[in-house]
C-alpha cells in the first residue's frame, strides 16, 4: 500500500522525524529509509535497540507516529502515479486483489477511505496480525490463504526491499517499483522485475511466464 498505492512513504518519513524529536532523537530521512517497509512497532524497537532513550515506551512512540501518519493522510494523501489505472486494469482484467501492508489496520482503513479504492480488494491484510512483519512472508502467505489460492500463482507489487523480501519469500513473483532514489540499491535486483512505475504494471505482467517464480 504505502508507496505503491498511495505516496505516503514521505509522509511517514515526517512523522517518524518528529515523533523521534520528541523523545530526543534526530532522524534525517536517509535514516528512516532503513527501516522501510518494516511494521511500526518494529522500526520504533529497531532505532531503541540503537540509540535508547528514556521517557515514552515503544509502544507510545509507535501510537504517536501512526496518528501523525493519518493526520498527514487526511490532508495530503494522493494515489501514487499509475495506480488508478492499474487498479482499473487489474479488475476489468479479472484479477483477484489482495492488500497486504506492514501498515496498521487503522491506517489501512484510513487510506482506503481517503483514496476511495476500498472496494477493488477482495483481501485486506495489516502485517500487525501477524507473529512477524515484513521481511517476514506472514502477511503475503496470510493474504494468499484468504484468496484460497497458492502462493506461487501470486504476484506481489512492492516499493521497498523488504517488502520485495517478503514475497520472494512467501513464494510469490514479485514486481518491484522502488522510489527514485532507491532505484540502485541491490536488495532490488532479487525482484522479478522491476519498473519505473505503476504505469507499466499491465505490459509487465503480460510478459511474465506463467506459474511460479
Amino acid at each position: 500500500m504505502d508507496g505503491v498505492l498511495i505516496d505516503s512513504e514521505p509522509l511517514w518519513r515526517r512523522a517518524e522525524i518528529e515523533a523521534f524529536a520528541s523523545v530526543g532523537l534526530v532522524l534525517c530521512d536517509s535514516d528512516c529509509r532503513e527501516t522501510q517497509g518494516l511494521r511500526i512497532d518494529e522500526a520504533v524497537r529497531y532505532w531503541h535497540e540503537r540509540r535508547p532513550w528514556f521517557g515514552p515506551s515503544c509502544s507510545q512512540v509507535a501510537e504517536q507516529i501512526v496518528a501523525r501518519v493519518a493526520e498527514h493522510i487526511r490532508r495530503e494523501g494522493r494515489l501514487m502515479r499509475g495506480a488508478q489505472i492499474a487498479l482499473d486494469w487489474a479488475a476489468n482484467s479479472g484479477w483477484r486483489l489482495a492488500l497486504a501492508s506492514s501498515s496498521t489496520g487503522f491506517l489501512i482503513e484510513t487510506t482506503l477511505d481517503q483514496l476511495g479504492i476500498r472496494d477493488y480488494f477482495e483481501v485486506v491484510r495489516s502485517a500487525e496480525n501477524e507473529a512477524a512483519g515484513k521481511p517476514h512472508p506472514d502477511v503475503y502467505l496470510s493474504a494468499a490463504r484468504d484468496l484460497a489460492l497458492d502462493p506461487g500463482a501470486c504476484t506481489a507489487i512492492e516499493d521497498s526491499a523488504n517488502g520485495v523480501a517478503a514475497a520472494l519469500a512467501a513464494g510469490m513473483r514479485c514486481l518491484a517499483i522502488p522510489p527514485p532514489e532507491d532505484r540502485d540499491d541491490p536488495r532490488f535486483a532479487s525482484a522479478t522485475a522491476v519498473l519505473p512505475s505503476l504505469e507499466e504494471l499491465e505490459t509487465a505482467i503480460q510478459s511474465l511466464p506463467s506459474g511460479g517464480v
